[in-house]
């Protein structure tokens, strides 16, 4: 993390905690309340991610971490908008998030390495993790369905959390 990120970095640690305890709490909901559930969790990860970005507007991968917060946000909005689409196509929406989340997170990974920011292979992980729980799904569907997406979610979640408090961690000590 660079420039405005290593003056932020309790906000960064903030967001990766509020992250992870989203993830946590993924892990234990019900399918039957799963959906509406693990989509409140999506929106409350996204505003935390949009006002964390708005506040740091400078920081490296600026563009990448907006549209990251943007895309969690429209896909909890497009299922409260749609809730008799949500219980048909939820996981192939999760399945674009999370291949999407992907391709981003890795983005801002990239940005942050040519920063020459410290700990930016954590946030590389994140995204590769992404990608790889969107290949579940598709690979597991229609049997996962059922049980698996809250827990793709949590390990989404945790895992962003925690490559974003390991980067605030970095840019801490670098402060």
């Amino acid at each position: 993390m660079q420039g405005g990120d290593r003056h932020h970095w309790k906000l960064h640690v903030s967001e990766g905690v509020i992250l992870v305890l989203l993830g946590i709490a993924a892990v234990f909901v019900p399918f039957r309340f799963g959906i509406a559930l693990v989509v409140w969790l999506l929106l409350i990860g996204g505003i935390t991610g949009f006002v964390t970005t708005v506040v740091m507007w400078r920081a490296t991968g600026f563009a990448w971490s907006l549209l990251s917060a943007l895309l969690a946000i429209s896909i909890a909005i497009c299922v409260f908008a749609m809730p008799d689409f949500a219980l048909i196509g939820f996981p192939l929406l999760l399945m674009a998030f999370l291949a999407l989340e992907g391709i981003i997170s890795i983005m801002f990974a990239l940005d942050h390495r040519r920063e020459h920011s410290v700990r930016w292979n954590w946030m590389l992980a994140s995204g590769i993790v992404d990608l790889l729980l969107a290949v579940i799904i598709v690979i597991g569907l229609p049997a996962t369905a059922g049980w698996a997406l809250g827990l793709i979610l949590a390990v989404n979640l945790i895992f962003g959390g925690g490559a974003t408090i390991g980067m605030a961690l970095a840019a801490r000590e670098k402060a």
